[in-house]
């Protein structure tokens, strides 16, 4: 507790990524709530567990939400704590290039120069002591050092749907966390490949989340995306007048759509990794779910109240505690039951959902 304390003396500030359509989680997760707002494990949202990681050392006053302009209301309901100020509606998705950006001129406008962690609303992170204990180890050294950070998360199997983060040698920061130099960083791998990074011992899953100064991201924003950082200086500079949400969206359109990790992160003069030895899953679609659904004697995965025969590897889902669910001689096969909506798929299928849902919209 006592390093806790004298870390909230450099003022931490959160920026939770929040504006997901989380397409792959349809029916559950639609265009009016998507994944970050919905109950899937617990009575807490992804967003809100989002926050629930961070409120413990940051004050509700220096957490600042992105997230969709349609959006903005479902994330005062649900983070009632969060000054209505803070809670931040971008016009249109343009990756997290453009958050980040954001979210720093938004911080150094309001607190000067804080250490920002970015975090985003769709993972699952256990135990949240280890996470917090990982937070503020690469918080203080990113306000020593000015590098820029990045959460790896120590591969637990050869996974295809992670990027991965090359480490090179291990800094002599923290006895408690590891801290390395950050080679560099790898798309989504086959399988094959995925195996040697195991193997090797010298990469982690990229995690999405990063933490550095807001002087120290700044730099590196005006030196490799500068029409960025000027688009959204034009945008900040109207903050809290009248002209804030017009000016906003015209600056937005004007930006180039870019994830951070190419725009910046490769480029980046330092840059650093914590390794974090926290349970971290992202929750990006119907079968991330089997780590924590129970499963029966034929590895069917299961929720709500559903009865099986020579079924093998299924997963069905069902919300309604009113509903009954029976599957009857299918193998590999996902069942969801949300509301009115169901979907029926075959596992190796569930990329297309993405696909049927954007047709469902333009019908």
């Amino acid at each position: 507790m006592a390093g806790r304390e004298q870390f909230n003396d450099n003022k931490l500030v959160a920026v939770i990524m929040a504006g997901g359509v989380g397409t792959r989680f349809w029916p559950m997760s639609t265009q009016e709530k998507p994944k970050q707002f919905i109950k899937l494990f617990d009575d807490r949202s992804l967003l809100q567990k989002s926050y629930d990681r961070v409120a413990g050392i940051v004050s509700d006053e220096r957490i600042i939400v992105l997230t969709n302009q349609r959006f903005v209301h479902l994330v005062g309901e649900q983070l009632p704590e969060i000054p209505r100020q803070n809670i931040i509606g971008e016009p249109e998705r343009k990756d997290t290039a453009a958050a980040v950006t954001l979210g720093t001129l938004i911080a150094m406008k309001r607190f000067g120069n804080p250490v920002m962690v970015i975090l985003t609303a769709d993972h699952l992170i256990e135990p949240v002591d280890l996470f917090q204990q990982t937070m503020i180890s690469a918080a203080s050294w990113a306000r020593k050092t000015g590098a820029l950070y990045t959460f790896g998360i120590k591969p637990t199997y050869p996974a295809s749907a992670y990027g991965y983060l090359e480490v090179g040698d291990k800094i002599d920061a923290d006895k408690s966390t590891g801290h390395f130099k950050l080679i560099s960083f790898k798309e989504k791998p086959d399988k094959k490949i995925a195996e040697q990074y195991l193997e090797s011992g010298r990469y982690l899953w990229n995690s999405g989340m990063f933490i550095w100064s807001t002087d120290a991201i700044f730099k590196e924003l005006n030196l490799h995306i500068p029409e960025h950082v000027r688009h959204l200086t034009n945008a900040v500079d109207k903050m809290e007048t009248a002209q804030w949400e017009i000016t906003l969206q015209k600056e937005f359109s004007a930006l180039e759509k870019i994830s951070i990790d190419f725009a910046v992160m490769e480029k980046a003069r330092s840059v650093r990794c914590v390794a974090g030895e926290f349970s971290w899953k992202d929750v990006g679609g119907w079968l991330s779910l089997t780590d924590f659904l129970t499963s029966d004697a034929n590895g069917n995965y299961l929720k709500g109240c559903v009865h099986t025969l020579d079924a093998h590897s299924n997963l069905v889902f069902c919300d309604q505690s009113q509903e009954t669910l029976a599957i009857v001689g299918i193998k590999d096969i996902v069942v969801v039951r949300a509301g009115t909506k169901t979907l029926v798929a075959h596992k190796d299928h569930l990329e297309d959902v993405k696909r049927i849902v954007e047709s469902m919209a333009l019908d």
